[in-house]
């Protein structure tokens, strides 16, 4: 469950504040129970003192004194009627149900007013021989406002000064808050490649050490950055270059087999029979294909206009089983193509379909490797496609490069540059088909499919080509 720290600042003052708050109610609420029973226990010791000393006279002259010993005013109605008091006059109403019988039941009462003056009004009975006289005790409401306030004043002046410490700390908390929600926002920025420095806090305190931290750590990035732009150009330059390397190095070799078959052909023909000038051609075509390489990885990543143009899957797939022939004669690869018995013809670029085929073959054969074989079939497919499938005897990729085998810069070679199969598939899905890899039965398969081809009918024959190097 997510706390955001705002939560975990603002919760527990929020709670202290409850406290305090709680705390001030109820100490105000003591106080002012305290103050009544102050004054309330002072008017039953006077009807105490009065109820149990009969002998004790009433006089105007007593009733003064006790007003001044306790502030209360004092009204006292004898039997007969008369009336004898503090107060300014001695004629207002009085509430029945404030007196009382017992002097311990004595309280404040409800208020009274006498000449626009509010008291607090309470009564006892006096005892024989003042049997049926009557003690009003009557207290002004504005000494018992001022006592009630006296007594809550220093419980509130507390609660204030302690709601204004939880406000204080709350604003605090909620700046702080805003400063470090800033902190993360810039961080998120960071990670989303804006290295640009975040202005500093103009409060010294640990959150401008952080934020100084932070530019710090984005100059530091802005350098890594530059450092790891620089080796990824370095290491895929290098990668380029080690692949253009082992395509021309595969193009010579090719081209060089086929100078040496020609020079066979031409020490063991007779003198009135001319060779056979199909090496010359092949090495003529490895050397066409090391020129159309060199232009492939000058042009990488430009996007440059495409040939589209008719053309014979049949025929450029015979050419480049003639390009990696001399390769499978060297190696002793057997090279066996099984063409169907149609053609199929379709709209693209003939270049692209060539190296197409000629990277898919070319990795089936080095995988297949010294006494191997490798295997070509073509046929009809579904809704007008026609598939391709290069199977090889080599052992396959291994399992971390399998799953990621099309992806650019992937290989499992030390010098490949991982650029083929990547090249392969984007060509495939340039004409509307795929390319796919598979493994069953220690057979590594690509299954290429291209889209919207015409079947045309063809010659059907099959061709098995075991070469052996005599060297």
């Amino acid at each position: 469950m997510r706390w955001p720290l705002r939560s975990q600042l603002l919760v527990p003052l929020g709670l202290l504040l409850c406290g305090a708050m709680g705390i001030t109610l109820w100490s105000a609420w003591s106080a002012a129970e305290r103050a009544r029973q102050q004054i309330e226990t002072s008017m039953r010791l006077i009807s105490q003192t009065l109820s149990e000393a009969p002998q004790f006279p009433l006089s105007a002259q007593v009733l003064g004194h006790m007003k001044r010993l306790s502030g209360a005013e004092f009204l006292l109605v004898a039997e007969d009627g008369r009336r004898l008091t503090t107060l300014p006059r001695a004629e207002f109403d009085l509430p029945a149900d404030v007196l009382h019988e017992d002097w311990q039941r004595v309280h404040l009462g409800p208020p009274v007013k006498v000449e626009g003056e509010a008291y607090l009004c309470s009564g006892i009975r006096l005892r024989p021989p003042r049997q049926g006289d009557r003690l009003y005790i009557l207290y002004p409401e504005a000494l018992w406002r001022d006592k009630l306030w006296e007594e809550i004043r220093p419980s509130l002046v507390l609660g204030v000064v302690a709601l204004a410490a939880v406000g204080l700390a709350v604003g605090v908390a909620q700046r702080l808050t805003r400063r470090i929600l800033e902190l993360e926002r810039r961080t998120r920025q960071i990670a989303q490649g804006d290295f640009s420095p975040m202005p500093l806090p103009r409060r010294n305190d640990e959150l401008r050490d952080l934020a100084r931290s932070v530019n710090e750590m984005t100059e530091r990035l802005v350098l890594l950055q530059e450092t790891v732009q620089r080796t990824e150009r370095l290491r895929l330059l290098g990668q380029v270059g080690g692949g253009l390397a082992h395509q021309l190095r595969n193009a010579v070799t090719g081209a060089r087999l086929a100078v040496q078959l020609y020079q066979r052909e031409v020490s063991r023909a007779a003198p009135d029979q001319p060779p056979d000038s199909t090496p010359l051609e092949v090495a003529l075509r490895q050397l066409t294909l090391m020129d159309t390489s060199l232009k492939r990885f000058l042009d990488l990543g430009r996007q440059g206009n495409h040939v589209s143009e008719r053309c014979s899957v049949r025929a450029i797939l015979d050419e480049v089983i003639a390009l990696v022939r001399p390769q499978c004669q060297h190696a002793r690869i057997a090279l066996r193509v099984h063409p169907g018995e149609e053609d199929w013809v379709l709209t693209g670029d003939p270049g692209q379909l060539q190296q197409l085929f000629l990277n898919v073959l070319g990795n089936a054969v080095e995988a297949a490797g010294p006494g191997g074989w490798v295997e070509v079939e073509s046929r009809h497919g579904e809704a007008g496609q026609c598939l391709i499938d290069i199977v090889d005897s080599g052992p396959g990729p291994a399992a971390e490069v399998a799953a990621r085998l099309f992806e650019p810069f992937v290989t499992g070679k030390p010098e490949g540059v991982g650029l083929g199969l990547a090249v392969a598939r984007q060509v495939a899905e340039a004409h509307g088909g795929s390319i796919a890899y598979s493994r069953q039965q220690d057979r590594t398969r690509f299954r290429i499919t291209l889209g919207a081809t015409t079947p045309v009918p063809g010659t059907g024959h099959q061709q098995e080509l075991v070469q052996r190097s005599e060297h």
